[in-house]
């Protein structure tokens, strides 16, 4: 986000005239959702935090509105801040189901985020293990439907050590959980390519039956574009 903010702001979006270390609420596009009539996979607050301690519970009350009002959306939110989400997600019940709740955990050290999302109350929970710059160790994917991984990317980038998404994707297989392989990474996102031991990873969450499904290459470009806008 930091590398992307500087590019957005020269080309003269408007959303991107304060510094990127400014958290920015732009209310004037919570109602956008409710105009689109044709399902969207909406990934919320991209580029921040849907629960960063600067977004205040009243607005993000004013989020959760219209993602209750147009139920034909799913909303991806991601956090690395699970424990506020947790208790918001106490404050208003729980959360809409049509939002799939998710968390970040680079390695080992944050595995304790994994715990605070399988308390929360959501009907559709994932992990983003990207980047992956550790071993995870064991998982206990009870109640999380959909495990991402990938390698990091960029200038300075880490590299991913191979061995630790296998034993991800190994707990995954041995849990029943979908595991989508993003990335091996390098200096740009495609250097490594998407195979992990000779095959591409596509496998998305079966939100009705809770089983992992593996996705036909059309589905999967459609998700791809879905998820870009």
């Amino acid at each position: 986000m930091y590398r992307l903010y500087p590019r957005l702001k020269a080309m003269g979006n408007a959303r991107y005239k304060a510094l990127p270390s400014l958290v920015t609420v732009h209310e004037d596009l919570y109602d956008v959702p409710l105009r689109w009539r044709e399902p969207r996979m909406i990934f919320t607050c991209s580029m921040s935090d849907f629960f960063h301690e600067k977004i205040s519970d009243e607005q993000r009350d004013l989020a959760i509105s219209t993602i209750r009002r147009a139920p034909q959306h799913t909303y991806q939110i991601l956090t690395k801040r699970s424990y506020i989400m947790k208790q918001y997600g106490d404050r208003i019940g729980g959360f809409p189901r049509n939002i799939w709740l998710g968390v970040s955990v680079e390695d080992a050290r944050f595995n304790f985020r994994t715990e605070h999302l399988r308390q929360a109350d959501a009907a559709t929970k994932f992990l983003s293990i990207e980047p992956l710059i550790g071993a995870i160790g064991r998982l206990d994917l009870e109640g999380i439907d959909w495990v991402i991984v990938g390698g990091e990317s960029g200038p300075n980038y880490r590299p991913l050590n191979l061995d630790w998404a296998r034993e991800i994707r190994d707990q995954c297989l041995s849990q029943g959980v979908a595991f989508f392989f993003k990335q091996v990474g390098g200096a740009r996102p495609k250097s490594g390519g998407r195979l992990l031991d000779g095959q591409e990873w596509n496998q998305y969450p079966d939100v009705e039956n809770k089983g992992a499904i593996a996705i036909c290459e059309l589905e999967h470009e459609r998700m791809r574009r879905s998820l870009r806008n």
